[in-house]
């Protein structure tokens, strides 16, 4: 069942957060469905620009449709990830889509919150929910580019004032995540104290964390142990989630993990059967590893057990 980010953050917010996790192909659709089910969770289905173009946008929601008649079950909303101003009133037109992000956080203010606005109103006019995001986040996630020098904490006075100019339904923030695998050198984590003030600021209001991929170092160990070269790739401590998740985080973005585990998935099993060349057979192991990996951060966001109480809700 496809229902809005705005009905699942109801749901959550205070409690828990929604994974939202950004899918690419058949074998993560199945094995983030799987996942959820199997960890009894709602969830987020995250498409960006990216994959839209990766086949055909219109490939990845034929595969929605296909799961969501496979696992009549599920509770999930579709999201557009880091939309542009025209990616999204394509989204919108399609009537695909029950939630959609702009991000025009690489404007100065008024820009951001005047483009904002303009996608705010074209999606609430279809019954679509707007996630926006102020401040920068670094690292790299497809053509989302921020290096550190330019990267800015969300200021929470001015968080207070951008949903109130744009009617945006929920708010990305910089607390300190970072997109990619390379997010922290030291020992950096969350800036909790910012979070806290932007929900002072905005009490009741869904907040969402990007980039919050915790690039488990097993994964890296065996990726690097099957050939790999990732070297000091490192992430958002996973057990802060639920701490973040009282201070009105409803929604965390997860996609680098669910490339880790593709990639070490792979690597393995090339590494082990050279002779090899039909790509069901590593599809198969991958779309198990990947529900394990998709149930166990469900556990990690509180969202595990949640899915007969939101179904009620949303009845």
């Amino acid at each position: 069942m496809i229902v809005t980010t705005k009905q699942l953050f109801e749901a959550a917010y205070g409690k828990y957060a929604i994974g939202a996790y950004n899918i690419n192909n058949l074998e993560q659709t199945m094995g983030l469905f799987r996942g959820c089910m199997d960890s009894q969770a709602p969830f987020i289905i995250q498409i960006s620009k990216g994959a839209r173009s990766f086949t055909h946008k219109n490939m990845l929601e034929a595969l929605i449709r296909a799961a969501d008649g496979i696992f009549p079950d599920a509770i999930f909303a579709v999201h557009l990830d880091h939309g542009d101003e025209a990616t999204c009133f394509d989204c919108i037109a399609s009537g695909f889509y029950s939630s959609v992000m702009i991000d025009a956080s690489s404007e100065p203010f008024e820009k951001n919150v005047e483009i904002t606005k303009r996608v705010v109103e074209a999606a609430h006019a279809k019954g679509i929910v707007v996630e926006a995001e102020l401040g920068q986040l670094g690292g790299v996630e497809e053509h989302v580019k921020v290096d550190e020098a330019n990267a800015k904490l969300t200021d929470p006075d001015q968080a207070k004032t951008f949903v109130e100019k744009t009617g945006c339904d929920s708010l990305a923030c910089a607390i300190g995540t970072s997109h990619g695998a390379f997010k922290f050198s030291g020992s950096q984590g969350l800036h909790f104290e910012v979070l806290k003030e932007i929900q002072k600021r905005l009490p009741g209001f869904p907040l969402v964390m990007h980039g919050s991929s915790s690039v488990p170092q097993e994964e890296v160990r065996r990726i690097n142990a099957a050939g790999g070269n990732l070297k000091g790739a490192k992430g958002v401590n996973e057990d802060e989630f639920a701490h973040a998740a009282t201070l009105g985080v409803t929604k965390v973005n997860i996609d680098t993990d669910g490339r880790l585990v593709w990639t070490r998935v792979h690597r393995e099993f090339f590494r082990d059967f050279p002779e090899k060349f039909d790509l069901r057979d590593p599809g198969k192991i991958f779309m198990s590893e990947y529900a394990k990996f998709i149930a166990h951060k469900n556990e990690k966001l509180g969202s595990a057990g949640q899915l007969e109480a939101v179904r009620k809700l949303v009845k």
